[in-house]
């Protein structure tokens, strides 16, 4: 039986084939970047500005949640940005490249590597100054970025590749979350921060006694967000925390999933055919049936992260992006990023990155530990290595964090820019250069 398109399904398959490939996220947020870089850079520089310093208020009367633009952007929009990594994180902890000690080692450690050292190299950097406390914007891997190079760099790079540097992607974010709740968030208040907590603790009991709704938690999870947003702690650490209390576990396993579907598929074949445009009764019936037995297969976990990501990846990174990428490069910029932010910051992305993801790699595996990931070789190891230094995103939200001072946070953008560019660039190569071996 064929299947009818309509006239708007033919128009939208070509978006939709680009939305759903790989390296389609990393391409709209690098494009992101460069239209942030364009319009600051334009006689339009004052309404670049203006956008993102327009205030919006929530609330009623003096209970009103009054910030600007971009406030809103990082510290709502990206609360949903972190809920998706939560999911992501759960979903790898329960059955995925983290699941197991075996699976987990060589990425975690890796991961470790590459946030203990640039932390390092910027902390050595910057010691005793006030930027000192920036240590903490060369310790993440933008994963969009990085994985789109992979995809593009072709396909005679191993999957197990892109699955050990998912993975090591998805540890630094673990790490950057915690680094972020507990040297990023400052003047607790703590009536507010329990308050957040009874909303997580609601969230605990609904998933323990088997609440499956969506909205229950979308709308539990908004208190906490409320909650953590005027206690101190940074609202996007709520993401984060409500995202592990979404439930994980179907109601059917996948054999009774697949007996009652082949059961249901053969009472719908089994229905005198129909030249109508309508179903049948019993086929409307048995349609409904696979529809609920669907929903009963699937984890809410797996749904909400499926549903959010094309909105994460298309809509909220870029942004994001177009947010905090505006950086003003003149004659001077080269001299501007002479200070020891930027320097710090690019050490630590291009140089920290390599050497503690590379040799903390090494020690796992010349110590038995942990083997080299199927089909892959030293010479990948370091390509990803070197894409690990791509920081932008979650480097760019710690800048922000990190610093009040508008100069430093602008020498850190200078930074991460030149980093993430130099860093996806020669990853990029190396990883092309590789020659592909025998499986």
């Amino acid at each position: 039986m064929a299947i009818h398109k309509s006239p708007i399904d033919v128009l939208l398959q070509p978006v939709s084939r680009f939305i759903h490939q790989e390296h389609t996220s990393g391409i709209v947020l690098f494009a992101s970047v460069i239209l942030a870089i364009i319009w600051v850079n334009s006689p339009f520089q004052e309404s670049y500005h203006h956008v993102w310093d327009i205030n919006f208020s929530f609330g009623f009367g003096g209970d009103a949640l009054s910030h600007p633009l971009h406030i809103w952007i990082n510290d709502g929009l990206m609360a949903v940005f972190f809920f998706v990594i939560g999911l992501e994180l759960k979903r790898e902890f329960m059955g995925g490249e983290l699941s197991s000690v075996s699976k987990a080692s060589l990425p975690m450690v890796a991961a470790l590597g590459g946030m203990l050292v640039p932390a390092f190299i910027y902390f050595i950097i910057n010691r005793n100054t006030e930027a000192a406390h920036g240590w903490g914007i060369p310790m993440a891997t933008d994963i969009a970025f990085a994985l789109a190079l992979v995809s593009v760099a072709g396909k005679h790079i191993p999957s197990s590749v892109k699955v050990f540097l998912s993975a090591l992607a998805v540890a630094d974010d673990l790490g950057a979350v915690l680094v972020i709740a507990f040297f990023y968030s400052s003047n607790l208040h703590f009536i507010p921060l329990f308050i957040g907590a009874g909303f997580l603790l609601v969230l605990v009991a609904g998933n323990a006694l088997g609440i499956r709704r969506t909205g229950f938690y979308i709308i539990i999870g908004f208190g906490v967000w409320v909650g953590f947003l005027l206690s101190g702690v940074h609202a996007t650490i709520a993401g984060v925390l409500v995202a592990f209390t979404i439930p994980a576990r179907t109601i059917i396993d996948e054999r009774v999933y697949s007996a009652k579907l082949r059961q249901l598929a053969d009472d719908f074949d089994k229905e005198i055919p129909n030249n109508s445009t309508l179903t049948t009764p019993l086929q409307h019936e048995t349609i409904e049936h696979i529809k609920m037995l669907s929903l009963a297969a699937q984890t809410p976990l797996q749904k909400i992260e499926y549903a959010l990501h094309p909105w994460v990846a298309f809509v909220i990174m870029p942004l994001f992006a177009l947010a905090n990428a505006g950086i003003i490069i003149g004659a001077d910029f080269f001299s501007a990023l002479i200070n020891p932010v930027s320097i710090g910051v690019i050490a630590g992305l291009l140089i920290g990155k390599f050497v503690g993801v590379l040799l903390f790699t090494w020690l796992m595996v010349k110590t038995g530990m942990a083997g080299l990931p199927q089909h892959a070789t030293w010479r990948h190891i370091v390509g990803v290595a070197t894409l690990a230094g791509i920081g932008f995103t979650m480097s760019l939200f710690v800048s922000a964090l990190a610093f009040k001072d508008q100069i430093m946070i602008d020498e850190a953008k200078y930074g991460i820019l030149l980093a993430s560019l130099l860093a996806g660039s020669i990853g990029y190569i190396i990883l092309k250069r590789t020659p592909a071996i025998a499986k």
